[in-house]
Order: structure tokens, then C-alpha cells, then sequence
């Protein structure tokens, strides 16, 4: 049955559900805020900072927002928030499936498929934008899952803003399907790799929801 999913413990502030890994990002951004916000009423500087500041400390809350899914029955369902960016065939019978993430998505990844993670590997990289052909070569966490459909293959690319990602579990850790596992943060993509004989059933420019929208037909 789809279920509600929970994992380790997220930030939060104001009761705002907040990703895993957001503190050293928002807590400085929404920090300098209520400080100009504070001095505004004495200073017509602190009251021309407070504008920007609180923009931008909107903005972060936002980005990091982590909301809960109900999560979709299926083989395999999306592990990002974002558009079809490509579906391309690769030459060992599998299927690559990429995800595009702007700066509006939910920077969440989840599990595509329940199983056991096998491998998360770090590979330093570039950071041009993840919509570019040339972000293969991006920074990236390639991750892989020991399934019921064998082994799964995901990717999470670091784009021209997103610098850092945090893998929220280690290998060895067995996983439900629609779990968090990670985080990217700012424009990134996401590819994840059907295995042979699988079909697809999302479509280039398709919105795609992670934990909600299943990327497979029966």
C-alpha cells in the first residue's frame, strides 16, 4: 500500500519541514534577516538590507523545503522532483532516464526501488549546468541499489550552482522505495538507469514528482 515515508531526522525552523543537511545554508541567510529586520526601525541602512535579506531567506526556506509524499505503488518510481530532461538507450541494454532540477524543485532525492544501497561513490568533477551535455563530467554521487530488478544504477549531478551533495545514507543500508536518501543542492539533475526489458513510461518534458511518479510500465 503507497505509505507516508520518514526517514532520519530534517532541519526545521518555524515549523517549516526543512531537508537534512539545509542549517549551514538557511540558518546564517534567515539569521542576518531578523537582525536587519531588528535595526530597521533605527536604521534606514538595516532597513534597506532587511529587504534583500528576507527575500533571500524566503528563497532559502523554499529551496529547502522537504515535504512529506504518499508514495506511488510501481517497479520504479522517481527519485527527483523535476522535468524529463533526455531517455536515451545505452549500449548495454539499459535505459537512462535524466531528470532536470531548477532552483524551484524539491532537492530531495528518494529511493527509486526498496533494496540494499551497495555503493555510493564521490566523483569529483566540473560544475557547468546541469542541463548541458557536458555535466556528465559534473561533480556526482553514483549510487547503487541491490534490487528486485537486479542491480539499479543512480546518478545525482551537481550543477553550475550546486556545489555540494549529501548523501543522507551509507552503502550497506537497506532502503524503502521513496526514501530519502540525499540531498543536491540548488539546479542539479538526477539519471537513474532501467535495466534491460524494462519499459519507460515517462516522456521528454514530462513533470516528474520523487516518490510519486512512476518512470515504468508494467
Amino acid at each position: 500500500m503507497p505509505h507516508s515515508q520518514t526517514s532520519a531526522p530534517r532541519d526545521s525552523l518555524a515549523g517549516v519541514r526543512l531537508a537534512r543537511g539545509a542549517s549551514p545554508w538557511l540558518l546564517p541567510t534567515v539569521a542576518t534577516a531578523a537582525l536587519s529586520l531588528a535595526r530597521s526601525r533605527r536604521s534606514k541602512g538595516a532597513a534597506a538590507l532587511a529587504v534583500p535579506t528576507t527575500a533571500l531567506a524566503a528563497g532559502m526556506l523554499w529551496f529547502f523545503r522537504d515535504p512529506e509524499r504518499e508514495i506511488t505503488q510501481g517497479r520504479v518510481i522517481s527519485p527527483a522532483d523535476g522535468v524529463v530532461q533526455s531517455i536515451m538507450p545505452w549500449k548495454d541494454g539499459r535505459t537512462r532516464v535524466a531528470i532536470f532540477m531548477s532552483p524551484l524543485n524539491v532537492h530531495v532525492n528518494r529511493a527509486p526501488l526498496a533494496g540494499t544501497v551497495t555503493s555510493v561513490e564521490h566523483i569529483p568533477g566540473g560544475f557547468v549546468p546541469a542541463f548541458n551535455k557536458e555535466s556528465e563530467n559534473n561533480e556526482r554521487v553514483v549510487w547503487h541499489f541491490d534490487t528486485e530488478l537486479g542491480d539499479i544504477e543512480m546518478i545525482q549531478i551537481a550543477g553550475a550552482v550546486a556545489r555540494r551533495i549529501v548523501p543522507y545514507v551509507p552503502q550497506g543500508t537497506k532502503v524503502e522505495q521513496g526514501e530519502r536518501i540525499g540531498l543536491i543542492r540548488f539546479g542539479s539533475r538526477v539519471d537513474i538507469y532501467l535495466p534491460e526489458g524494462v519499459e519507460v513510461d515517462v516522456e521528454v518534458g514530462q513533470k516528474t514528482v520523487a516518490g510519486v511518479t512512476r518512470i515504468d510500465r508494467d
